[in-house]
């Protein structure tokens, strides 16, 4: 394995574990929120609040050390990438801005419950994924031109194109399925079967538009007739096997069985297939202008590099389980007889 494959690697398991993690935070203040307005909170705002308590600050790391070391490892990437995206990452960091900022306030200012700080928490989480997911239609090319050495984003290209819509979508409600997973599974640890069995309702209802959407991006990306959808084909076993542990995963919460076996398949089928994804794109990290090889770094800052995530990963690892230990899978914090704010 050459030192481009390996970066770019740690890379994209950062950016999954951002994903699930994210997924299930940005969505369990959208549930909260709609508990809200819908008027039934009292079923599942409690456990909600419980996950998010110990975990809202900490979800953000796994995008640090993606964003550290991708311009680390692909210093170009901050050339091309930090002039088209300064609309797009700076609208998802006002977002993030925002959510925490009405995290602070509706869990710490006595405010508890509050429908405008919920919503705009809950919604804000939601825009988040779908601001981020635009680079991944803008990497598949034909949306940044050249003018001279400056590359430029062709906004109008981009905010018309079915693929960009397809790919939002996909985002969004991948957010909303996997957070209804894990919530499925976490509300029945903490013995709250009102919840559980709401939680299991929203999970099944996101499941089917998730797979329709992630069908439709293949097809988007088909109808480009570009070398992507060529290395998809050539990876569609990869596709499929995704397919195939996304329906053990609906069967199980179907059956009302095992559920953690359901959150660990759902872990596995997003894995496959965001891996399939990124084997399919490479070595492209902006088509045509920027691939893994001639963006890559010098060695000696590559080994430094992986030497420092590994560190990192050192500190990020217990530190992760200690809080899932001591608080998200507690006995008594879990079913609320013991109540902490982390």
């Amino acid at each position: 394995m050459t030192l481009e494959i390996l970066g770019i690697s740690v890379l994209w398991l950062f950016l999954l574990g951002y994903v699930i993690v994210a997924s299930i935070d940005f969505g369990a203040g959208f549930f909260n929120a709609y508990s809200l307005m819908r008027g039934n909170d009292h079923i599942v705002s409690n456990i909600i609040k419980r996950y998010l308590s110990p975990v809202w600050e900490i979800t953000n790391v796994f995008l640090v050390f993606f964003f550290v070391g991708i311009v680390g490892f692909f210093p170009q990437t901050a050339y091309y990438y930090g002039t088209i995206l300064l609309v797009p990452a700076s609208v998802a960091l006002i977002l993030l801005a925002i959510r925490g900022s009405y995290y602070a306030f509706e869990s710490y200012s006595g405010m508890s419950g509050h429908k405008g700080y919920a919503l705009a928490y809950g919604v804000s989480g939601l825009f988040i994924p779908a601001a981020f997911s635009v680079i991944l239609t803008i990497s598949e090319g034909g949306f940044v031109t050249m003018q001279g050495d400056q590359p430029v984003l062709d906004y109008k290209a981009l905010l018309t194109s079915p693929l960009s819509w397809s790919i939002v979508v996909l985002s969004i409600i991948a957010v909303l399925y996997i957070s209804a997973v894990f919530l499925t599974w976490y509300a029945q640890k903490a013995g709250d079967h009102k919840a559980c069995e709401l939680m299991r309702k929203y999970a099944l209802i996101w499941a089917v538009p998730l797979i329709v959407s992630a069908l439709g991006i293949i097809i988007e990306i088909k109808s480009l007739g570009n070398w992507h959808y060529v290395q998809m084909v050539d990876l569609s076993w990869l596709f499929a096997l995704s397919g195939i542990v996304f329906l053990a995963t609906v069967w199980l919460l179907w059956a009302k069985v095992k559920y953690g076996l359901a959150v660990i398949l759902l872990i596995f089928q997003f894995a496959i297939a965001f891996f399939a994804y990124g084997i399919s794109h490479y070595p492209y990290l902006l088509y045509p202008y920027l691939t893994i090889h001639v963006s890559f770094t010098n060695e000696a800052m590559a080994i430094a590099l992986v030497v420092a995530f590994v560190a990192g990963l050192v500190l990020l690892v217990p530190s992760l389980y200690l809080v899932f230990k001591l608080f998200v899978f507690n006995k008594d914090y879990v079913s609320g007889k013991e109540e902490t704010h982390v």
